[in-house]
């Protein structure tokens, strides 16, 4: 239970920066200060709220993927794509043992690596013709069924109407 509240707090980190700085047109590390320092003084004041690992882990975690949230909008400012990389960041935050004892910086770092990952796999996906009919494919595929259930059920609605 604890890892999913980690992660989730991590994608929560990485997309809730992204959307304070585009909605409120704010600079990104105002967005990711502001943002942490809440988190910070609700786990600093109520430390009681949750278990003792995960009010120590919380803060750092979204700390850390409020920094994948200042990705600007020209380069990879997607939803999916900063959810996926808060699951990474969350996901190597976890397991990281003592590696980045020391090393100063290491939030920023797994940020680096979760966001460089993200990029890397998406243009991968992109570029590679075979892959990207797929996606596609699979996304018409989809949408379709979404679209013919959302008239079906507009359908019936009519009739339930009249």
């Amino acid at each position: 239970m604890n890892t999913f509240v980690i992660i989730i707090s991590g994608v929560i980190g990485a997309i809730l920066t992204f959307y304070v700085s585009r909605k409120f047109k704010q600079s990104a590390v105002r967005s990711s200060a502001l943002l942490s320092l809440v988190v910070g003084l609700v786990f600093y004041c109520f430390p009681e709220i949750l278990n003792p690992y995960l009010t120590k882990n919380i803060p750092m975690v979204f700390l850390g993927t409020s920094f994948i949230g200042m990705v600007s909008l020209e380069a990879y400012g997607n939803y999916l794509r900063l959810a996926l990389a808060g699951i990474i960041f969350s996901s190597i935050y976890i397991n990281k043992s003592h590696f980045f004892e020391g090393f100063g910086g290491a939030l920023g770092a797994l940020a680096f690596i979760s966001l460089l990952t993200i990029m890397g796999v998406s243009d991968f996906l992109l570029k590679n013709i075979k892959i990207k009919n797929s996606l596609l494919k699979i996304r018409k595929k989809f949408l379709n069924k979404k679209i013919n259930n959302n008239k079906s059920l507009q359908s019936s609605s009519k009739n339930l109407l009249s």
